[in-house]
């Protein structure tokens, strides 16, 4: 009886009104980081030379790492984004999901979606900065670091509860070493891969939204499906990164100069693993902040 009753009341009613506010607000600040990112590294000359010091740095100890970044990159394309998908919907149609089904299938979609209208749209000014990929134009953001990222939250919001901390940690892993595979290769700048996982974000806060107002209070939660070590971990590691790539950037942009061929390997070094730790700690950071309400997004039951 006493068992009954406790499992019982872990599962509540569940409320509208906090997680619709929360998930519009993290929406909102991380729109807003991306439109920061873009204003800095690619609107400003500075922003521009600290990430191209950064790029540049990728040329040491290149080629111990191109043969792991092109296996990690050649399973990202529009291809694997298709089937990806497809796997993610029938998941969630398993689980007789249907509304979840939907919202999270366009979620995909519309994360890579607007980064390749942003990719597209932006305008990149030339300061002499980066004359060798002047002809590019603008690559922010990064369409494989979205590829990647999308398909991480996806699967974070299908699986059940129980796999929803593994599937976080790992997949942020993962989205973490894509995104760095792109600046070693010198796809993408730093920036790019981070603004990337920022869309992706923006967009699932968008999709929580929507599965949230979708099923009102008929959603159950269980407390138990909340993943609190997991957004524990994920949170102390973006501090963490985040903290190294800050001391990184001011470092690196205290001793930077032009043109960049000038500068030396010590400060490439730092650039290069600064921009790595950043776009890992906004990856863990991101993802954190999506698990952290994913057992209300996805309750333990609906209707």
């Amino acid at each position: 009886m006493t068992t009954t009753a406790g499992a019982r009341a872990k599962v509540r009613e569940a409320s509208v009104t906090f997680p619709a506010a929360w998930l519009l607000v993290l929406g909102l600040v991380e729109a807003v980081c991306v439109v920061g990112l873009w204003w800095f590294f690619v609107r400003h000359e500075r922003g521009q030379l600290l990430d191209t010091v950064a790029l540049e740095g990728n040329a040491i100890g290149r080629d111990h790492v191109d043969g792991l970044a092109n296996t990690v990159l050649n399973a990202v394309s529009l291809a694997s984004v298709a089937v990806a998908t497809i796997v993610v919907a029938v998941i969630a149609l398993a689980r007789g999901r249907v509304l979840l089904t939907v919202v999270v299938t366009a979620f995909v979609a519309a994360a890579n979606l607007t980064t390749q209208v942003l990719k597209h749209g932006l305008y990149r000014p030339d300061f002499g900065v980066d004359p060798e990929r002047v002809a590019a134009g603008n690559s922010f953001p990064s369409g494989h670091a979205t590829v990647a990222m999308s398909v991480v939250i996806a699967l974070v919001l299908v699986v059940p509860a129980r796999l929803r901390g593994v599937t976080a940690v790992v997949g942020a892993a993962y989205a973490a070493v894509a995104g760095i595979a792109t600046m070693s290769l010198g796809w993408h700048r730093p920036s790019d891969v981070a603004g990337a996982m920022l869309v992706v974000g923006g967009c699932a806060a968008l999709a929580g939204l929507l599965l949230v107002l979708g099923q009102g209070r008929d959603a159950r939660v269980k407390s138990d499906d909340a993943r609190p070590l997991a957004v524990a971990l994920l949170m102390i590691a973006a501090v963490a990164l985040l903290a190294a790539a800050a001391g990184a950037f001011w470092w690196v942009d205290r001793v930077a100069t032009t043109p960049v061929d000038e500068l030396g390997r010590r400060t490439l070094l730092v650039a290069y693993a600064g921009a790595a730790a950043g776009i890992a700690g906004v990856t863990s950071a991101v993802t954190a902040l999506t698990l952290a309400a994913t057992h209300r997004v996805v309750p333990w039951r609906t209707g």
